[in-house]
């Protein structure tokens, strides 16, 4: 596998069907905190900086970092993702707006995100995620399930 080669590139490379679908991450972003933090109130997504504040630059992975929701960590993580059933999923990032609809996405793995920092895998049901932090070695990356809570 290239380095260069972008993420759109790897997943067409492997025969999975990805549409790119500009300034959809401010939703996707939404709705991943609608279901992944629900639980917590909007002090307490402060407090654990899930929000651009004061420099922080706001994660929505810090509600697994700070042990806010049940998740498998690292290589566990890496490992349920990976024997996850794939059919369709979205995949977005913290910082831009873009993303990427990917579709019979049974091939998709843990290392075709690679090169991918401060992204999250979800499939269009948002029953589980997995999310792959800049700070992976030392806070991620994660994977947890929509009906586990911390």
């Amino acid at each position: 596998m290239e380095l260069n080669m972008s993420i759109n590139e790897i997943l067409k490379n492997k025969s999975i069907k990805v549409i790119e679908v500009p300034k959809w991450g401010t939703f996707l972003r939404k709705q991943w905190e609608n279901v992944f933090a629900n639980h917590l109130s909007h002090n307490e997504k402060k407090e654990i900086f899930m929000y651009d504040d004061d420099g922080f630059c706001g994660y929505l992975w810090h509600v697994f970092s700070f042990e806010k929701r049940v998740c498998l960590k690292e290589q566990e993580a890496e490992t349920a993702f990976n024997n996850e059933r794939k059919n369709s999923c979205y995949i977005f990032y913290q910082h831009t707006d873009d993303v990427f609809i990917v579709e019979e996405a049974a091939n998709l793995n843990a290392n075709d995100l690679l090169n991918e920092f401060d992204v999250y895998v979800v499939d269009k049901e948002f029953n589980w995620t997995y999310v792959k932090t800049h700070e992976t070695g030392w806070c991620g990356p994660y994977f947890s399930y929509r009906d586990t809570k911390a």
